[in-house]
């Protein structure tokens, strides 16, 4: 059974600004990994994506809202033990991408 972790991240970026950089760091972090298939897709302002990540299956969805952006991932079981190593994991890139220039 998955094991779904949320992360919300504020921003002042606006949703449309916050979209471009959160789509501009999913494709660049797409490239850094060998070996990981991701697939994504935009419906709105709410992307779902998925994952191949050493043989296991990660999913979930993005928010992209005025002021905040929140994620929610499912982790197979192989990740869960780690969740919360994964949880700051994508807190801290997810205000790197979002961090006012």
């Amino acid at each position: 059974m998955p094991k779904p972790v949320t992360v919300t991240i504020p921003h002042e970026l606006g949703r449309a600004e916050a979209r471009k950089r959160i789509e501009d760091g999913i494709s660049r972090m797409g490239h850094q990994f060998d070996g990981v298939k991701l697939t994504k897709a935009w419906d709105g302002d709410c992307l779902s994506f998925s994952a191949k990540v050493v043989g296991q299956a990660v999913a979930g969805r993005l928010d992209v809202m005025e002021e905040a952006v929140r994620m929610e991932v499912d982790l197979p079981p192989f990740f869960a033990m780690i969740a919360d190593k994964v949880k700051g994991r994508l807190k801290k890139e997810g205000q790197l991408m979002l961090e006012k220039k």
